[in-house]
């Protein structure tokens, strides 16, 4: 019955399974400081190339700044 059962279930199971790492990989991804930097230096090469206006960039910079913080908050935490 139990080798049934693992039969049956396997498929989900790897879907879980596959699910949990895409999980991992999007929280390193967004906890990851220097990855928050370049995105704050790309936001600001766009504006000096004015592909991008004041406005939006002031709106951009202020979201790519809390997530830095918020970054440097929560490794504060953890130590």
């Amino acid at each position: 019955m139990f080798l049934i059962d693992d039969v049956l279930l396997s498929p989900l199971k790897g879907l879980l399974w596959l699910g949990d790492k895409i999980d991992e990989l999007c929280v390193k991804e967004t906890s990851d400081e220097g990855r928050v930097m370049e995105s704050l230096m790309a936001l600001q090469l766009r504006f000096e190339l004015d592909e991008i206006s004041g406005a939006e960039y002031a709106e951009r910079e202020k979201e790519v700044l809390a997530r830095l913080e918020a970054i440097r908050r929560s490794r504060e935490g953890e130590a």
